[in-house]
């Protein structure tokens, strides 16, 4: 039962020209990254494009990646804005880039590493005309040890009246440190040319510094906000701050969604009728996430008798999908059968319980991986769903993760995705090479993406999902996440200026044999929302 989360008229005499003219392009975006050679982090500084450029799709921006290696001299000239992802410490900058960063006009935001090749070099006269000065990197206060496992270093973004964290985590037993403590250290010299729109603390020190700073068009990000990210993490502060960057202010709007998870042919009439009538009660749309066909190939939850169950043949989700499209719910696709083959990936091979587009055990796509017998899959789910009578408006990939064929298949079928993605830097990524290894990094969107990395519109889901630890029933559901978690995740989405609180539940928690409160903490997790000032809508009206 553990479920992957980790993851607006002017004149009538003009209303016919005003209706006629085309939609206004989004920016022309160009963003750099580092792409040292032969090292194990060749491609972390695409992986950080990736999930920057997925972010600009949410404003339809047009964006090119590109090495910073290949830079060009005048290509600024050619964008509305650019990125430059510092990811690899002292990792050379052409002479072309920083004569063109240094007199640029348009929009350039400057990320973590390597300011200093501009900063300090007295050809670019840099703290004269920005009114910044850049004094250095900050990491850890003190080495991580098992005396001192938690020494501190600047991990604290201050914005909107909350504090944002940078993950950290330390095994003394190992030694093993999982965190991105460097910043990069800056001070206003010319308050009339630059100012700290956001600032970072260290929670151990006090000490506060400059997180962003601005100086006209220019921007300095401290760190990577794409590291180690999660749903209280400086990474929305970014989002919000992405449309100061671009200079496109989209109105402040709160709206929440609701999705009910892994629904199947096992899925229970009653626990769908009553959520189903709770929301309805309540005037709630929702989405339900369907899994048209059940499988359990090894017979795991029916004494060891393999089952095989056509959507035509499963009375009781047939029920409560006529319910809840009845009570105001909408149906996603969410998987074919949500499981692969006959194999433990990795649980049960039971639908609902495994991968289906990605081989977890091995850490690679699927033996059948391709766009054919992806959209084979994707063609026989929905015939099911077609021929009784059932429609979906989104796709949702099991559990998240997918291989990049398989995204790009899935864009082809759907008009939108609702879900987070899992990204690589590669189409077949090596994960065990020692030089120039691949990424797999997981992005959770505050906000509608309008086009991702690999095609595909994604609607958000922001905040997880309630879970308990039922360890004695199910030993693969060993973990609480609770109503105030949701909640608070909220709270935190809610700085964004357009952010969107989206959460899932699975109907498997009213089960009355599970022992847990699944339907008072759904009720606390409306209620809560609601009570932030979100307003729920419809996720198939989503643009």
């Amino acid at each position: 039962m553990n479920r992957f989360v980790r993851f607006l008229l002017v004149a009538c005499a003009l209303c016919a020209s005003f209706l006629a003219a085309p939609a206004q392009a989004g920016p022309r975006v160009l963003a750099l990254y580092d792409a040292p050679q032969g090292t194990p982090y060749d491609k972390l500084g695409f992986a950080y494009a990736i999930m920057l450029r997925n972010l600009l799709g949410h404003f339809d921006a047009q964006v090119d990646l590109q090495p910073v290696g290949s830079y060009t001299a005048g290509s600024l000239a050619n964008y509305d804005a650019t990125f430059y992802l510092g990811a690899i410490y002292d990792n050379p900058i052409p002479a072309a880039f920083l004569a063109d960063a240094a007199v640029a006009t348009k929009p350039l935001v400057w990320f973590k590493y390597n300011l200093w090749q501009l900063a300090w070099n007295s050809a670019y006269n840099f703290q004269a005309t920005r009114g910044i000065a850049f004094q250095g990197l900050r990491g850890f206060n003190a080495p991580p040890s098992a005396a001192n496992p938690s020494p501190g270093f600047f991990d604290t973004v201050k914005f909107k009246g909350l504090n944002f964290v940078k993950y950290y985590a330390f095994n003394s037993a190992t030694g093993v440190v999982s965190a991105d403590p460097d910043i990069g250290v800056t001070a206003v010299t010319d308050p009339t040319k630059a100012t700290v729109p956001v600032s970072v603390a260290n929670s151990v020190t006090g000490e506060v510094a400059p997180y962003m700073i601005r100086s006209g068009n220019f921007w300095y990000v401290a760190d990577m906000p794409f590291s180690f990210i999660g749903p209280r993490d400086r990474y929305l502060v970014f989002a919000d701050q992405l449309h100061d960057m671009l200079g496109i202010n989209h109105a402040e709007s709160h709206q929440a969604m609701v999705r009910l998870e892994d629904v199947g042919a096992m899925v229970t009439v009653s626990s769908m009728k009553k959520l189903s009538d709770y929301l309805y009660q309540r005037h709630i749309p929702f989405s339900v996430a369907v899994i048209p066909h059940y499988m359990d190939p090894l017979g795991v939850y029916n004494g060891g008798v393999p089952m095989d169950v056509s959507l035509s043949q499963a009375t009781n989700l047939k029920t409560s999908l006529d319910y809840a499209l009845q009570r105001g719910g909408d149906l996603v696709m969410h998987g074919f059968t949500h499981q692969y083959d006959a194999m433990r990936n990795p649980h049960t091979g039971v639908s609902g319980d495994d991968f289906e587009f990605w081989n977890i055990v091995a850490n690679s796509p699927v033996a059948e991986d391709s766009t054919s017998w992806t959209l084979g899959r994707l063609n026989s789910g929905l015939t099911e769903l077609t021929a009784n009578g059932y429609k979906v408006f989104a796709w949702e990939t099991p559990h998240y993760q997918a291989s990049a064929t398989a995204s790009r298949a899935f864009a082809q079928k759907f008009a939108k995705t609702y879900q987070r993605v899992v990204y690589y830097t590669a189409d077949q990524p090596d994960f065990t090479a020692s030089v120039a290894r691949d990424y797999a990094v997981g992005q959770i969107f505050p906000y509608p993406v309008r086009t991702d990395y690999y095609g595909q519109r994604v609607l958000p889901e922001s905040l997880g999902n309630i879970e308990y630890d039922i360890h004695l029933i199910d030993p693969t559901s060993n973990y609480n996440y609770t109503a105030q978690d949701i909640i608070t995740n909220a709270a935190y989405v809610k700085t964004v200026r357009d952010g969107v609180a989206s959460w899932f539940f699975h109907p498997f928690w009213l089960d009355p044999d599970l022992g847990v409160p699944g339907f008072t903490d759904f009720k606390t997790t409306i209620t809560g929302i609601t009570n932030l000032g979100f307003t729920w809508v419809r996720a198939s009206t989503l643009p």
